[in-house]
């Protein structure tokens, strides 16, 4: 497959964890970066990591909230570094543990807004470039809930879900234009949000499945969605666009069986037994 050179790659939550992990492996595979998340200081270590391993990055702090301060965030980032080939939407929020009622209601919508409204004004700010241009590949970041009942976790699985039937309807908006949206699932990463899980009161109430995971060894690397997501930015699984793909799969596999994948409407969000 041939490597990323020449092509912008726009990642968000990418001061920490996953995000970091994505932004270190398109920088090696030759894009160059703009990184992005609210805390400058993290995006900045990022950045700076990718620049003392040779490669091309810059740092963008943003609230993805902000309509109007994505749009100049994406113009800025166009006149820096070019036209962006690759959205990867990464940012999460995951506070409000526990039944609606134990919640706060602000913290339990505060984590729909940043997930599922930070994805869909970085995809509404990208998708008009990259039709113009008639390229361009953009991922959203899924995970626990997506497909499944969390009845602990019933903000983030809905924004979630969301994100999930987002992706599907915008690559069914924007794939005969050439621009393909996927969904990824990183699986179970230790990552500061896992900690608020093990570390908190309320987490280890209601979420201690988290705990017992980690000590049976669950803990997919964060490489694994990286790595995914460079094959994806290569053009290897446009097969699965509008699908969901994990980080926990063997990605040779995972190429064998697209055409059996796609026949069967598999790595989608559906309602069973409804004709």
């Amino acid at each position: 497959m041939a490597d990323l050179g020449g092509t912008i790659s726009v990642v968000t939550g990418g001061g920490r964890g996953i995000g970091r992990e994505i932004a270190l492996h398109q920088a090696r595979a030759g894009a160059k970066v703009a990184v992005l998340a609210r805390t400058k200081s993290e995006i900045d270590e990022t950045a700076a990591m990718i620049t003392a391993e040779g490669g091309m990055a810059r740092a963008y702090p943003v609230d993805l909230v902000d309509r109007m301060a994505v749009e100049a965030v994406f113009a800025k980032i166009g006149a820096d570094l070019g036209p962006v080939d690759l959205l990867v939407n990464n940012h999460g929020a995951f506070r409000a543990f526990g039944p609606i009622w134990e919640c706060d209601p602000d913290i339990w919508w505060q984590d729909v807004e940043i997930n599922l409204r930070g994805v869909f004004h970085t995809c509404r700010t990208a998708a008009p470039d990259m039709l113009s241009r008639g390229s361009g590949r953009i991922v959203n970041l899924v995970g626990g809930g997506t497909g499944t009942s969390f009845p602990h976790g019933s903000g983030y699985a809905s924004s979630k879900a969301g994100i999930m039937r987002f992706t599907e309807s915008l690559n069914d908006t924007t794939a005969s234009g050439g621009v393909r949206a996927f969904a990824v699932d990183p699986g179970l990463v230790r990552t500061s949000m896992t900690e608020l899980q093990l570390n908190t009161e309320a987490g280890q109430t209601y979420l201690p499945d988290v705990k017992q995971l980690f000590e049976d060894n669950i803990n997919v690397p964060p490489s694994n969605a990286a790595a995914l997501i460079a094959d994806i930015a290569r053009g290897r699984f446009d097969r699965l666009a509008g699908r969901m793909l994990r980080g926990a799969d063997d990605r040779d596999a995972l190429e064998r069986a697209m055409d059996d994948i796609v026949e069967s409407d598999n790595r989608a969000l559906r309602i069973t037994g409804v004709d």
